[in-house]
């Protein structure tokens, strides 16, 4: 089997490039980290991957909110070469920060189906309704059935570490959307007890929902299953002590 390659797409501000590669590469693949001025000057270098990873961190800073300068980055310059990324059977993965550039760029929740994106996303990820960083272990359970990075996972539990992750969306008449988009959600053990069953439309308290979350979100899939963005970090749990 060929090993695929990875491109962890690093900006400054990134922080959690290295610990991603490492998890990608214990797993078989060739992971790069690649810093985002490369790309801006080759963007065809990124055709040289089969998966595109934003990892976590603070982009630029988060100067004038979580992900916004990267996203712009990826949405002007870098449009073309996206299209056709997207367009083939390659992967995109963000996480934390990846995920705010991913939903802020426009690659989420659409991907090819609208590219380039309209000029609104449908969503972002905002302050976490406790308005503090928060870092803690999280459930997750899997709302995805056809997400190649969550095949055979039904829950699992993750770490999140984010002051901005509170997924909301611009218009709260229009969710409809939604419902083929959810990947992962915030999960508790009342919500599997047959005999007290709690409502899907149920927003969590704290912590199980660390950061407030509409409807419970932690992840969002685009149609093809092939690009997946998630606020908790897998990177950070690739050996079981790590568990608390």
């Amino acid at each position: 089997m060929p090993t695929p390659k990875v491109c962890i797409l690093r900006a400054p501000g990134t922080n959690c490039d290295l610990e991603t590669a490492f998890a990608f590469e214990m797993w078989g693949a060739d992971a790069e980290r690649v810093h985002l001025l490369r790309i801006l000057e080759q963007p065809q270098t990124l055709m040289d991957y089969q998966i595109l990873c934003l990892p976590g961190g603070f982009s630029y800073g988060d100067d004038v909110g979580a992900g916004v300068v990267f996203s712009r980055k990826l949405r002007n310059p870098l449009s073309d070469v996206l299209g056709q990324f997207l367009s083939e059977d390659r992967l995109v993965l963000g996480i934390c920060n990846g995920f705010q550039v991913l939903l802020k760029s426009g690659i989420l929740p659409n991907g090819t189906e609208a590219w380039p994106p309209p000029a609104t996303a449908p969503a972002t990820l905002t302050w976490n309704e406790n308005g503090r960083y928060t870092a803690l272990w999280v459930r997750l359970q899997t709302a995805s059935e056809n997400n190649v990075f969550l095949k055979d996972i039904d829950e699992i539990e993750l770490p999140i570490a984010h002051a901005e992750g509170r997924f909301v969306t611009h218009d709260d008449t229009d969710t409809a959307w939604l419902d083929r988009h959810i990947a992962l959600t915030y999960d508790d053990a009342l919500g599997k007890d047959p005999n007290n069953p709690r409502s899907a439309a149920e927003v969590l308290p704290f912590p199980q929902n660390p950061n407030g979350s509409l409807a419970n979100i932690a992840g969002l899939s685009d149609s093809t299953g092939r690009v997946l963005g998630l606020m908790p970090h897998p990177e950070r749990f690739i050996h079981r002590t790590q568990h608390p």
